[in-house]
Protein backbone atom coordinates (compact mmCIF):
# COMPACT_ATOMS: atom_id res chain seq x y z
CA UNK A 1 0.00 0.00 0.00
CA UNK A 2 1.02 3.21 -1.25
CA UNK A 3 2.13 6.25 1.55
CA UNK A 4 -0.35 8.48 2.44
CA UNK A 5 0.07 12.07 1.35
CA UNK A 6 0.39 15.08 3.74
CA UNK A 7 -1.91 18.06 3.18
CA UNK A 8 0.37 21.04 2.29
CA UNK A 9 -1.69 23.61 3.11
CA UNK A 10 -2.83 21.60 6.37
CA UNK A 11 0.78 21.51 7.02
CA UNK A 12 1.48 25.44 6.61
CA UNK A 13 -1.36 26.14 9.30
CA UNK A 14 -1.60 23.83 11.97
CA UNK A 15 1.07 22.90 14.73
CA UNK A 16 0.88 19.59 17.15
CA UNK A 17 1.89 20.00 20.43
CA UNK A 18 3.21 17.48 22.68
CA UNK A 19 -0.18 16.02 24.17
CA UNK A 20 -1.15 15.78 20.48
CA UNK A 21 -3.55 18.59 20.44
CA UNK A 22 -3.75 20.99 17.45
CA UNK A 23 -2.87 24.52 17.73
CA UNK A 24 -3.39 27.44 14.94
CA UNK A 25 -2.95 31.21 14.75
CA UNK A 26 -5.63 33.66 15.16
CA UNK A 27 -7.23 35.24 11.92
CA UNK A 28 -7.29 38.94 11.47
CA UNK A 29 -3.63 39.24 12.59
CA UNK A 30 -2.08 40.18 9.44
CA UNK A 31 -2.69 43.92 8.06
CA UNK A 32 -4.82 47.08 9.00
CA UNK A 33 -3.99 46.64 12.74
CA UNK A 34 -4.19 50.51 13.14
CA UNK A 35 -7.66 50.58 14.06
CA UNK A 36 -8.06 47.41 15.80
CA UNK A 37 -7.49 47.88 19.83
CA UNK A 38 -3.73 47.14 20.79
CA UNK A 39 -5.47 44.56 23.33
CA UNK A 40 -7.26 42.84 20.37
CA UNK A 41 -4.25 43.14 18.68
CA UNK A 42 -1.97 41.72 21.65
CA UNK A 43 -4.53 38.43 22.51
CA UNK A 44 -4.05 37.38 18.20
CA UNK A 45 -0.36 36.96 19.07
CA UNK A 46 -0.90 33.95 21.12
CA UNK A 47 -2.38 30.80 18.91
CA UNK A 48 -5.52 28.93 19.97
CA UNK A 49 -6.38 25.06 20.46
CA UNK A 50 -8.79 23.85 17.59
CA UNK A 51 -12.56 22.07 18.92
CA UNK A 52 -12.65 18.50 19.02
CA UNK A 53 -14.80 17.95 15.77
CA UNK A 54 -11.90 20.34 13.53
CA UNK A 55 -9.28 18.64 15.54
CA UNK A 56 -10.29 14.71 14.13
CA UNK A 57 -10.92 16.55 10.39
CA UNK A 58 -7.12 18.03 10.69
CA UNK A 59 -5.26 14.55 12.35
CA UNK A 60 -6.66 12.95 8.92
CA UNK A 61 -5.01 15.21 7.26
CA UNK A 62 -1.85 15.08 9.05
CA UNK A 63 -1.41 11.36 9.14
CA UNK A 64 2.20 11.36 10.08
CA UNK A 65 2.09 14.08 12.29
Amino acid sequence: MPKMKTRTSVKKRFKLNSKNKVKRKKAFARHILSKKSSSRVRKMRKAEGLNLTDTKLIKRLLPYG
